[in-house]
């Protein structure tokens, strides 16, 4: 028999769709590809095969990332709004206006009145990759936001534009104690309020509405917040049966007339991984790679090593003084305890989940418990930095607190006592210090953009399925890199898509970003115009540098060489403590 199938491949999912001759649904499959966006597409082919071994196909393929897998396969292409239009008018003649919500896109097409369709460009802010990033925030799958959404009682402001702005206000929701419950409502009436504002655009949104794609099917508190937000209510709603297919519908309706010819899924597969190989030889938009190999890596990292922070075990034989630093950040907690000679002796490093009081609060209780802290562990002197500073000093009653950017400077000067420029990559800030004579001349922060800082960069590895671990390690073997220039949150979503349709390997956007994370540093943030402003002793700080790769950029940006510790992640927390130490060694003088 000839069947007509849809595929529809968006930039978080592959759903394909069989229709029988009467166009009723007989095979149905939703399933995320983690960016492995062809194998995904062929995995798909390869069960219908099994389900239909002699069937012919007349076939199309719609989705924001299917456009180069169907120009590279020979495919035909049908563009995604075109696809849930032709849905809804052949099964929902009465909607007038079709709301779809996808993995990066939103979209409305106003049904009467005149058709009109609009969608979002660039901008990825407010879409289901969106709701995606606050669930990982929390540490929950989105299913479970949904859930805690079901309990809400108050709706809080959170900007929409993109994951980044939205972290902030979602951590500062947070430090006031607000419930995680009404954080996430607040969070899906955010994605509503950003479709009205950025697609309705003063145009009514009248009954019937029909609201399709994934984030609709599985999670019926965002629905909730969009009929709140527009004034709707729910008997003014069509309910689709398959809320999450109606563009692969849609592609399979259109696959007779799109389609020169019917294939074989043989063929189909053989034309698909044809077009990977295809793709794959495209080296347009490429950098030079991190590393040649291996071996020069590690050769590398050993030049590297020697800038380590001193260290000692506790002293059980007698009473002895100890100082405390934390650096309550915005994505984690870090504690660092030092002796009385500065070596440090003891560090925590967390995740807020977004509870800074309750994180610290738990890092606390494991350091009392701890079997290796003896008991004659005393703290003479506390301080924090970081975000969390005034919550931590306030509630704990903690003895001082010291401006992120000199936290970072006294332990570059303990690692580096030369040093000439400092960078500290966080979780959403970056700050540069430039260094003379041994004092501070110049400091540079991000203000309201936080491209390139570590959550960007674990957004993306979480986006493409990889821990920022693993995602580090292929960045530093890849060895064409894909060129992702310098752009914030919203558009880098857009250029990776890009690059994911192209067929570009993931460890080659992996080492994208650590390239783009120093251009955006540079010449975003610094607006440098020589390198020589850096100096000759540059110290890198901040999570983002356990990440080898990224140092390697920088150098490879500047001709400078970098020096790192074997505790980035902890250097505020480690020059807070080291504040305490001096703060109470003037007062007992």
């Amino acid at each position: 028999k000839i069947y007509s199938l849809g595929l529809d491949i968006g930039s978080t999912t592959v759903k394909t769709v069989i229709l029988d001759e009467e166009g009723k649904i007989i095979h149905a499959k939703y399933q995320r590809h983690f960016s492995k966006v062809r194998e995904t597409a062929a995995e798909q082919v390869a069960e219908i095969g099994k389900e239909f071994p002699d069937a012919q196909f007349h076939l199309a393929i719609t989705g924001s990332a299917g456009l180069g897998l169907a120009t590279a396969a020979g495919l035909p292409f049908v563009q995604e709004v075109h696809s849930a239009f032709i849905s809804v008018k052949k099964d929902y003649p009465d909607a007038d206006c079709v709301i779809e919500h996808g993995g990066a896109d939103a979209k409305i097409s106003f049904l009467t009145g005149g058709t009109e369709q609009r969608m979002n460009g660039s901008c990825a802010g407010g879409t289901g990759a969106f709701i995606d990033q606050t669930a990982s925030l929390f540490g929950i799958e989105t299913q479970e936001l949904n859930a805690l959404a079901a309990e809400a009682h108050t709706i809080h402001p959170i900007a929409s534009r993109c994951g980044v702005f939205s972290k902030t206000d979602i951590q500062n929701l947070a430090a006031r104690n607000v419930s995680r419950a009404d954080i996430a409502a607040s969070v899906f009436n955010a994605v509503a309020m950003q479709v009205l504002a950025s697609l309705a655009r003063g145009r009514d949104i009248t009954p019937k509405v029909f609201f399709c794609g994934g984030p609709f099917a599985f999670l019926p508190e965002l629905k909730k917040r969009f009929l709140d937000a527009f004034g709707i209510a729910e008997s003014d709603c069509i309910e689709p049966e398959h809320a999450q297919l109606i563009p692969a519908i849609g592609c399979a309706l259109l696959a007779e007339t799109q389609s020169k010819r019917p294939v074989r899924l043989a063929e189909l597969i053989h034309m698909l991984r044809f077009g990977q190989e295809t793709a794959a030889t495209d080296m347009a938009h490429r950098l030079p790679p991190l590393f040649v190999s291996k071996a020069e890596y590690d050769t590398w990292f050993r030049h590297k090593q020697g800038h380590d922070v001193p260290r000692a075990k506790f002293d059980t034989s007698a009473p002895n003084d100890y100082f405390l630093g934390i650096d309550s950040g915005s994505t984690t907690t870090k504690l660092v305890l030092l002796n009385a000679d500065g070596k440090v002796v003891y560090t925590d490093y967390r995740h807020n989940n977004g509870d800074s009081f309750r994180t610290f609060s738990d890092a606390l209780q494991k350091l009392h418990a701890s079997a290796a802290v003896p008991e004659n562990v005393v703290v003479k002197a506390s301080c924090a930095t970081g975000y969390g500073e005034n919550l931590l000093r306030t509630a704990f009653g903690l003895d001082f607190g010291i401006v992120e950017t000199m936290a970072h400077f006294l332990a570059a000067k303990r690692i580096e006592s030369q040093v000439s420029f400092v960078l500290d990559i966080g979780g959403q800030d970056m700050k540069a210090i430039f260094v003379e004579h041994g004092s501070i001349r110049r400091i540079e922060i991000n203000e309201a953009c936080s491209s390139g800082c570590g959550s960007f960069i674990e957004t993306f590895a979480n986006m493409l399925g990889y821990n920022v671990s693993d995602f580090a390690h292929m960045a530093a073997t890849a060895q064409h890199p894909y060129d992702l220039g310098t752009r914030c949150t919203v558009f880098m979503n857009s250029k990776v898509k890009q690059a994911m349709r192209e067929g570009v390997a993931v460890a080659d956007i992996a080492a994208g970003f650590s390239y783009s994370v120093v251009k955006n540093c540079l010449f975003k943030v610094l607006k440098l115009k020589h390198t020589d402003e850096l100096g000759k002793k540059i110290v890198v700080q901040g999570g983002t540098f356990r990440n080898h790769s990224i140092a390697r950029a920088l150098e490879l940006q500047t001709g400078c060489n970098v020096s790192f510790c074997d505790l980035p992640e902890l250097m505020g927390a480690y020059g807070a403590a080291l504040y305490a130490k001096r703060q109470h060694e003037k007062e007992t003088r």
